[in-house]
C-alpha cells in the first residue's frame, strides 16, 4: 500500500478539504490499466475470468489452480498496479505453498470496470467470494482469505460475511484514519476522511484461524499496526514477523521461510478436513 504524499501537496490537501473535495482517494488507491504480465507467461496454467458485482460492475480475475492443492487462497491485493503486478509472487506462492489461486481486480484496476471506492471494494469481494463458490464450485470449508497491505482490509470485511477455513492477512494498517498520523502527522486530517478501512474495529468479529505477518522494516505501514490488529484479534492466532522485509519485498526477503510458515498454517487449519 503506497501512501504518496508527493502526488498532493499539503497546501492543496488542507484547501480539498476545506472545499468539502476528496483528495483522499488520490492518497489511498493508484490503481494501473495496463496488464503487463500474465501466469501464462511464468509457465503457469490459468484461467481468465469475468464476474459481475451485485450493482453490474464487470470485474476480471485470474484462477490459477495447482494438482496437489487441498484449499484455493482467496487473494485480495494491495492499492496500487493490478493482478499482473503480482504475478512473480503468484507463481511462488502457488509452487511453494501448493495451493489453488483466484486473484481479482477491484472496480477500476486492471480491466475491471468502474471506477475504486471502499464501498465499491466490498461490493467486489463479495462478488469475488460468490463467484468462486458458485461459479467454481469451491466449499467454505476449501477457501483461505488473503490480504495484504490495503487488501488486509477488504479480506477481514469479507470474512465477516462469509465462511471460510483461516484468514491471513499480511502488512495490515489499523485504520485509514491511523495511517493518516503516520503519513501526516503535522495535520489533524483524520476526522475529515470519508474512507474507513477500519481494520481494529473488524478483527475482533473474525473466529477463524488467523495469521498476521508483518515485514518489521516496513517504511509505509508501520509494523506496530500489524501487531495491534493481531492484538486485538479474540480467535485462534499467530503472528510472524518478517525480519528485514520492508513493505513489498516481504516474500523476497522471507524466503523459504515465509513460504513454509504460509503453508503450515494452512496445513494446520486443514488438518481436521475430512
Amino acid at each position: 500500500m503506497q501512501f504518496n504524499q508527493l502526488l498532493v501537496p499539503r497546501f492543496l490537501l488542507l484547501a480539498f478539504f476545506v472545499m468539502g473535495c476528496r483528495p483522499e482517494d488520490k492518497l489511498i488507491f493508484h490503481p494501473s490499466a495496463e496488464i503487463i504480465h500474465t501466469p501464462g507467461q511464468v509457465g503457469l496454467e490459468f484461467q481468465d475470468l469475468f464476474f459481475t458485482t451485485a450493482d453490474g460492475v464487470r470485474l476480471n480475475g485470474w484462477f490459477i489452480p495447482h494438482q496437489e492443492a487441498r484449499v484455493t487462497l482467496v487473494w485480495f491485493h494491495g492499492n496500487a498496479g493490478n493482478i499482473s503486478h503480482r504475478v512473480e509472487n503468484i507463481k511462488l506462492l502457488r509452487d511453494k505453498v501448493k495451493v489453488n489461486i483466484f486473484i481479482f481486480d477491484y472496480r477500476g484496476y486492471g480491466r475491471s470496470e468502474g471506477s475504486v471506492s471502499e464501498a465499491g471494494t466490498y461490493q467486489d469481494g463479495v462478488a469475488a467470494l460468490q463467484f468462486v463458490r458458485k461459479q467454481l464450485g469451491i466449499e467454505a470449508q476449501n477457501l483461505i482469505l488473503f490480504g495484504r497491505s490495503l487488501g488486509a482490509a477488504i479480506a477481514t470485511e469479507m470474512a465477516s460475511r462469509f465462511d471460510s477455513r483461516g484468514l491471513i492477512l499480511e502488512s495490515p494498517f489499523v485504520s485509514i484514519r491511523e495511517m493518516a498520523k503516520s503519513v501526516f502527522p503535522l495535520m489533524p486530517i483524520g476526522p475529515l476522511l470519508q474512507t474507513r478501512y477500519d481494520n481494529l474495529e473488524k478483527i475482533v468479529k473474525i473466529k477463524v484461524p488467523l495469521l498476521v505477518l508483518h515485514g518489521d522494516r516496513d517504511e509505509v505501514i508501520p509494523y506496530e499496526h500489524g501487531k495491534r490488529v493481531f492484538a486485538a484479534a479474540t480467535g485462534p492466532k499467530d503472528f510472524y514477523a518478517i525480519h528485514g522485509a520492508g513493505h513489498n519485498d516481504t516474500y523476497i526477503v522471507g524466503g523459504d521461510a515465509y513460504f513454509q510458515r504460509l503453508r503450515s498454517f494452512i496445513e494446520t487449519v486443514t488438518a481436521s478436513q475430512p
